[in-house]
């Protein structure tokens, strides 16, 4: 997690989310030549693509240990930083931050990047709240989902010793990475993935269950040093059932909360308005500092989370010697 917020993403290196999503394509386009129901359909590809993400890092993970032992530590350190992707939502919010008050069509643009709704149309304020929704609901999946993950991984495969804890925790994680493509991929709900994308969406809220929790628990603890806790948590108890996710609604409404304005509200997705309700309270107006703020919520409690998983592994660790 230092390494992620400090470098990002290296842009030469071959990403294992890409590949994954290249294993969707390929997956769908196999089980849709099938004389099989939507839902069917669906289901097959999620198993196939789990399949092929747990095949090809364990064949990676295991030749590295065979060939070079050090080897195996740096490609399961690489693996598992590109899990997570906390820089990378970082300087996507802050290029938005950059151009905002300069150019706004450039501002939609970038905007557009790390949302999924038509931002052709947003005003400055929309686009704010835009990216504020976004560097809080990635928090969830895209930081702390994986570390939950892979601190539950590191555990199932401590029993076994040796490198495997590492493995284990490396495999879970990109397992989580394999759903949540999935449900980017085929989570819509239009004619061609209603049905098809039902399964990966569903599996996708019951792994993000307990870290998009967890999330919004330690962003009232950052709201601490970067905005109003009391309000961060009053707003989360009150407005995180609101959002149609079961699950983006705790982080977003603790952000909400913490920064003192509204998230939600009606977008565009596909030429069709999306009626959503409001999180927060309309304490003030959105303003372009918001997206900083919003930066270092999310650092700050993906910190707190880190810390809060090596406790945990710890604390087992140390139950069980």
């Amino acid at each position: 997690m230092p390494a992620c917020s400090t470098c990002g993403d290296p842009h030469w290196l071959p990403h294992p989310v890409r590949l994954i999503g290249r294993f969707c394509e390929k997956t769908e386009a196999l089980t849709r030549s099938l004389p099989l129901s939507e839902k069917s359909m669906g289901r097959l590809s999620v198993v196939g693509v789990l399949l092929l993400t747990l095949f090809v890092n364990s064949c990676i993970l295991l030749l590295c240990s065979m060939v070079f032992y050090p080897l195996f530590w740096i490609v399961a350190t690489v693996l598992m930083y590109t899990t997570i992707a906390a820089r990378d939502m970082v300087r996507h919010a802050s290029e938005v931050y950059m151009v905002l008050g300069s150019d706004l069509a450039t501002a939609r643009l970038k905007v557009g990047k790390i949302v999924g709704r038509d931002t052709s149309c947003l005003d400055e304020q929309a686009i704010i709240c835009a990216c504020v929704e976004s560097v809080a609901e990635n928090m969830s999946d895209g930081v702390i989902a994986p570390l939950f993950w892979a601190t539950v991984g590191a555990l199932a495969g401590f029993a076994a010793g040796g490198i495997w804890p590492v493995v284990c925790a490396v495999l879970a994680a990109m397992v989580y990475k394999g759903i949540n493509t999935m449900d980017s991929m085929f989570g819509y709900k239009n004619e061609q993935y209603l049905e098809f994308g039902s399964c990966p969406a569903r599996l996708d809220d019951l792994v993000n269950y307990l870290p998009a929790r967890i999330s919004a628990a330690t962003l009232v603890v950052a709201a601490l040093f970067w905005g109003t806790s009391r309000r961060s948590l009053a707003t989360v108890l009150r407005d995180h059932d609101k959002h149609a996710s079961p699950n983006a609604g705790w982080p977003e409404a603790a952000v909400a909360g913490a920064l003192g304005i509204q998230l939600g509200g009606d977008s565009w997705y596909f030429g069709t308005c999306c009626h959503k309700p409001y999180l927060g309270d309309d304490v003030r107006s959105p303003v372009a500092e918001d997206i900083i703020r919003a930066n270092r919520l999310m650092l700050t409690a993906s910190f707190f989370c880190l810390l809060l998983f090596l406790l945990v592994y710890s604390l087992v660790l140390a139950a069980a010697a």
